[in-house]
């Protein structure tokens, strides 16, 4: 097993990070039928992605910082995108 470096670990883990907060922003604006944010979501969530990929490809050891940053970037957005219940969704028009 090669050693973990601390650099390449925390880029993995806040790219992967970062993946899932676009990715449910990406979703959100799918939800609401936004085609140019979706879009725009879309090409960045590819973008941080494939310095994760890149990354965690040489050492096996590094999927589980980008596990964990896919649960930090999840979790985070979700909070902060957190609606009471039968309020409107993310992105809706105002009525």
């Amino acid at each position: 097993m090669a050693a973990i470096d601390a650099l390449t670990a925390g880029g993995v883990l806040l790219a992967t990070a970062a993946t899932d907060a676009v990715y449910v922003m990406f979703t959100s604006a799918v939800v609401t039928r936004r085609r140019v944010p979706a879009a725009t979501w879309s090409s960045i969530w590819y973008v941080l992605s494939s310095y994760a990929v890149i990354s965690y490809t040489e050492n096996w050891v590094y999927v589980a910082f980008a596990a964990a940053g896919s649960w930090i970037g999840a979790f985070v957005t979700i909070t902060y995108l957190h609606r009471p219940p039968g309020g409107p969704p993310v992105g809706a028009a105002p009525e």
